[in-house]
This record gives structure tokens, sequence and C-alpha cells, in this order.
């Protein structure tokens, strides 16, 4: 099975021309976790997620401990909000580099890349580069599952 046969293929993207504050707007109008950032032919230029957006919200110590279990809360931070300016920056100031298969990748290739990459939603092109699915590790490792045989039909008893 190819990860064409179990992606999805209305896919929310977003334009390279957009804004910090639009990318979140589409998030939280849309209810996803990933956005592809795409050029005017549909070309994946990038992706920004919830969260890269809510780096821009993380007091900088996050970064520097091995481990927050010792904050028990973040107090006044958890309050605060980005800027007017930091809502009107381009999309691709905060974008990372694009992991993306084709649509005809093999499933355990696609999912062994988002496994090491850490990735929850990968974007899947066409031969031209377009965007034309994204999918996510519950749509390929149900696809997987699916094909195992002896399960019970009709899921748990």
């Amino acid at each position: 099975m190819k990860i064409g046969d179990c992606m999805k293929r209305t896919v929310v993207s977003i334009p390279a021309t957009a804004t910090v504050g639009e990318a979140a707007a589409l998030i939280v109008a849309r209810h996803i976790g990933l956005l592809p950032v795409v050029d005017a032919q549909g070309r994946v230029l990038g992706v920004l997620g919830v969260r890269d957006l809510l780096t821009l919200e993380l007091p900088a110590f996050v970064n520097l401990v091995d481990d927050v279990d010792f904050v028990h809360d973040f107090g006044a931070v958890e309050t605060t909000r980005p800027s007017p300016e930091a809502l009107a920056q381009p999309v691709t100031s905060l974008m990372r580099p694009a992991t993306m298969v084709p649509e005809d990748c093999g499933l355990l290739r696609a999912y062994a890349l988002m496994l090491q990459r850490d990735l929850h939603d990968l974007p899947v092109i066409a031969a031209d580069g377009a965007l034309v699915g994204i999918a996510s590790r519950v749509d390929i490792g149900a696809a997987l599952l699916a094909g195992w045989r002896g399960l019970p039909k009709g899921g748990a008893p």
C-alpha cells in the first residue's frame, strides 16, 4: 500500500505571503496542527505548526532546562500573548523545512520518517512537487493495521 491510498486529500495550506496571525487564526478555525506553506503553484516551501507558533509564548528558560516538572505554574507568563508585530511577521519567518514524501511512497518508509524526525503529519506531493495530501501517524498506522490477518471484525469486543 502507498501513502496516496490513505492520506487526506483535503489539505489546508497557507500561502507564503500570509502572516503569523493569519496562520494562527487558520489553525484555530480548522482545528489542525500543521500548515504546509505553499507557493503560487501549490509547491511546499515549508511547514508551520502549532508548536512553532507556541514558541512565541513559551518562556525562554524552557529551552535551557532538561525537565520542567519542577515548575508548578508559569505564573504571569501564562497570560502573555505575542505582540501585534510578532503576529504581523510573514509565516516564512517561523516556518520549518518540510519533510514530505511522494504519493507513491510506501507506508513503512513514511512512518519511519515520521518517527525519526518526530513528526505527526506528513505532507504528500505529486510528481510535479504540488501538495496533494497530508498523512498523519494515525492514517498510516490504521492502514497498516487493517492489513493484519486475524483481526476481529468491527473493532474491540
